[in-house]
């Protein structure tokens, strides 16, 4: 079999897999009989929120963080430390802390982690050109045909990528490796951390056979609950049934079950997956009931999303209200405005109206504002021709983003949002003084 050392490269074949590598020592070897054949990788980044903050502050090493906020809130990620003491990632905040008194909280920093994770997408990209992203942390790569181009097979080069980034940028990650998406997937989440997993074809069935049905993505804890009412406990027990009885089950569902239970997955790593939606939210540390409340919330999330929609050159369409009432129950309302924006006052005038039909006394726990309808922007927001008074509150709010940039988001704060307000010198209340201050710092 072929065998890996991840630490020094050194790769060679034996009948039996190396306790350690004979040049270096390590004993952090894979072997497998595929490994030098396949090229399709799945690569994820362990615990990344929690990994960056260790990084930056190295006092925290050795203690358990979770990334997250406030006592409602719930946890974004946690280190492995975290997790052994039972939590987990969306776990409610007090549930955690009841778990890991001792742990350190540190609410997210999108910002931070959204440049680290540009920089491990330039790593990917060295590596080849189909780099699908999943999410800031995860991606699907395809390594075929770039054997020449890296003198090594995509198993050596994804190993000399995942010590790259541990060395270079101070994250780890872990890399699945297999012939398709689905099983890449699969791989990169059996030997974390700084994991190396390898699921070769001749394999595929047997390693998939005793393995539960929520291992099929897609299947959620529904679909999995009247999956095992229908007597499916195992992937096994899904590749010994007819597909034809499947799809009878569970229509277009079945059949996607039939092939991925065999271990088929024809899709392609792409490179122009479209986004989808763009959205911020926040929970509450005490329900909340007024308009005044939810709507000071909501100019809040609508300031955040506009960041995002601008640093990602993107405008949209259909503006969402999100609300989740004390009881968990979730409440979603949507609205289609004539011209795609990325303007925060835009985002809030949609969302406010949504939300004005909402508020009847009903204590809610969490406000979240979202567009879809993506596309790139297209030089100026397009909805501020529609009327003069738009248009100034949209210069107006350029203003206060080019303020922002030169002297921090604090420079300038809107005037609902301006509590305790101090020297008006050091900062101004609203969007209008922002042009004024634009001019004298010039």
């Amino acid at each position: 079999m072929d065998w890996l050392c991840r630490d020094c490269l050194n790769f060679g074949n034996a009948a039996t897999e190396p306790r350690r590598c004979p040049k270096c020592g390590s004993p952090r070897i894979r072997s497998h009989n595929e490994l030098l054949g396949l090229s399709i990788a799945h690569v994820d980044c362990d615990a990344f929120f929690a990994s960056v903050e260790k990084r930056d502050d190295p006092s925290l090493r050795d203690r358990p963080l979770i990334i997250g906020g406030g006592t409602r809130g719930v946890v974004s990620t946690c280190c492995y430390i975290a997790r052994q003491s039972g939590v987990r990632s969306a776990m409610p905040m007090f549930k955690a802390m009841d778990l890991c008194p001792d742990a350190v909280i540190i609410k997210p920093n999108m910002a931070k982690y959204v440049e680290v994770s540009r920089a491990i997408r330039t790593h990917m990209e060295a590596l080849t050109p189909l780099v699908e992203p999943i999410s800031i942390d995860e991606a699907f790569l395809d390594l075929t045909g770039t054997e020449k181009v890296h003198k090594a097979p995509p198993a050596i080069a994804l190993a000399r990528f995942a010590r790259t980034v541990e060395q270079e940028i101070g994250v780890t990650i872990s890399v699945g490796l297999s012939h398709n998406k689905f099983l890449a997937k699969v791989a990169s989440d059996l030997d974390k951390p700084r994991g190396f997993a390898v699921i070769g074809k001749a394999e595929t069935l047997q390693f998939l056979a005793p393995k539960p049905i929520s291992m099929i993505f897609g299947v959620g804890k529904v679909f999995a609950e009247t999956l095992r009412k229908d007597g499916y406990h195992t992937i096994g027990q899904l590749q010994a049934e007819d597909p034809n009885r499947l799809m009878k089950l569970y229509g277009e569902s079945g059949a996607r079950l039939a092939r991925l239970s065999q271990g088929q997955d024809s899709r392609r790593v792409s490179t122009d997956s479209e986004m989808k939606t763009v959205s911020s939210e926040t929970t509450f540390n005490r329900d909340h009931t007024t308009l005044e409340e939810l709507s000071t919330e909501l100019l809040h999330c609508s300031e955040r999303l506009s960041e995002r929609l601008k640093a990602k050159g993107i405008v949209g369409d259909t503006v969402t209200l999100k609300l989740k009432t004390a009881g968990f129950k979730l409440r979603t309302r949507a609205r289609h405005l004539m011209m795609p924006t990325q303007l925060a006052n835009v985002l809030y005038e949609a969302g406010l109206s949504l939300l004005q039909r909402e508020v009847d006394g009903t204590p809610f726990r969490l406000i979240g504002i979202g567009v879809s309808g993506i596309e790139a922007a297209d030089g100026s927001d397009p909805i501020d021709l529609l009327e003069p008074q738009v248009a100034r509150k949209a210069a107006a709010e350029r203003a206060m983003d080019r303020v922002r940039s030169r002297f921090g988001r604090a420079a300038v704060v809107r005037g609902k949002l301006y509590t305790n307000r101090p020297d008006p010198r050091s900062a101004p209340a609203s969007e209008e003084e922002a042009e004024d201050l634009e001019g004298k710092t010039r």
